[in-house]
């Protein structure tokens, strides 16, 4: 069902990306990984591998009863791993979910949902950068009030001042470049991987399984080292951060009093049909002011108990997918607003003219 305020919340295209049946989608994508890298490391048969791969491509599963199934054991994992093994013939179940856990599936999923999300984001972030630093090229010479803790101070470029929110947004994705999506896999053996004659196989089957799904398995992720989730929500937030700071400009700029921007489409009013209000860059800013509280609660996840916390990286979840989403939807706005923004260099001067007095 649609949410009453998706169209809102849940614009561009990193929603989907962080869905429910996305996030089913890359826990399957492990287990499948996670049986072809056992079968190529040599510690599974590859007709298992392969029994667990067809099951997995015959699809069917029911997004509803996985999400029921977390009630049991506190995550969807055991659910999904079930509904597998029913789909797999009996003498190759054991391929699934081969020396893994729960945490294991969901740290992986974690990641693999966060790289997409943060890929489609990336479509609408770019050209936010790309629509801000063309109006430097159109209005190179056009001159508007500066303002400094909002009174009027010297007069500045318009198109310099754009150049600079391009540049805010571009420091804010400078840190993606150095992104690890890390893998977890604790492999035969447990969480100690000493328990099993199969141990030593971890490493070679932790090796091509961050091959096949694409994510950084020469450092094995730690259950309790919550760094990577945090690195990707800091990140995350920083760009909702900078599509915020551009946002609330074109607001500022866009009231009456001032009127030197107005966007391109305009949203109205309940009650004043005179009102032209800038209702992209207002979305885009109240997505991005709900983000701070989101990453806190990332940090505040940190400080996990021994080898496994009780309930801290199950809160990381949907926390980071809202983060994401938010992001998604605040970049996707501001692309709106500013590739359909219209600037008034005839109230700019008359406003220039004001403040020589």
């Amino acid at each position: 069902m649609t949410g009453l305020f998706d169209a809102v919340f849940s614009r561009g295209r990193a929603a989907e990306a962080v869905s429910g049946r996305a996030w089913l989608d890359a826990l399957l994508r492990f287990e499948g990984a996670l049986a072809e890298a056992a079968a190529d490391a040599g510690a599974l048969d590859p007709e298992a591998a392969r029994a667990v791969a067809s099951a997995i491509e015959e699809g069917g599963f029911d997004l509803g009863a996985m999400a029921d199934s977390a009630a049991a054991i506190g995550n969807p994992v055991a659910g999904v791993v079930d509904a597998l093994r029913e789909r797999v013939p009996e003498r190759h179940r054991h391929a699934v979910h081969f020396g893994a856990t729960s945490q294991d599936a969901m740290d992986t999923a974690m990641m693999l949902v966060a790289k997409e999300a943060i890929r489609r984001l990336h479509h609408d972030y770019r050209r936010c950068i790309s629509a801000a630093g063309s109006f430097k090229d159109r209005y190179p010479d056009l001159e508007m009030n500066g303002r400094t803790l909002l009174q009027q101070a010297e007069p500045v470029s318009f198109g310099g001042a754009a150049e600079t929110w391009a540049v805010i947004l571009a420091n804010a994705r400078k840190s993606k470049a150095h992104l690890e999506y890390r893998l977890s896999y604790t492999g035969p053996g447990g969480v100690g991987a000493t328990r099993d004659p199969l141990a030593g196989d971890r490493y070679r089957i932790a090796a091509r399984l961050g091959e096949l799904l694409g994510l950084d398995a020469t450092w094995a992720w730690i259950h309790t080292d919550r760094t990577p989730v945090v690195q990707i929500g800091s990140v995350v937030a920083a760009m909702a951060g900078a599509c915020g700071k551009v946002a609330v400009d074109v607001i500022l700029l866009s009231q009456n009093e001032i009127g030197e921007v107005s966007e391109g489409r305009p949203g109205g009013s309940t009650s004043m049909p005179h009102k032209r209000n800038p209702v992209a860059a207002t979305c885009a800013r109240a997505c991005a002011v709900r983000t701070p509280g989101l990453v806190a609660t990332l940090f505040a996840a940190m400080p996990q108990e021994l080898q496994r916390s009780p309930g801290l990286w199950h809160s990381e979840w949907e926390t980071l997918s809202d983060l994401l989403q938010l992001t998604g939807s605040a970049a996707a706005w501001l692309r709106e607003s500013l590739q359909g923004l219209q600037v008034h260099p005839d109230v700019m001067e008359r406003n220039l003219r004001e403040a020589e007095g």
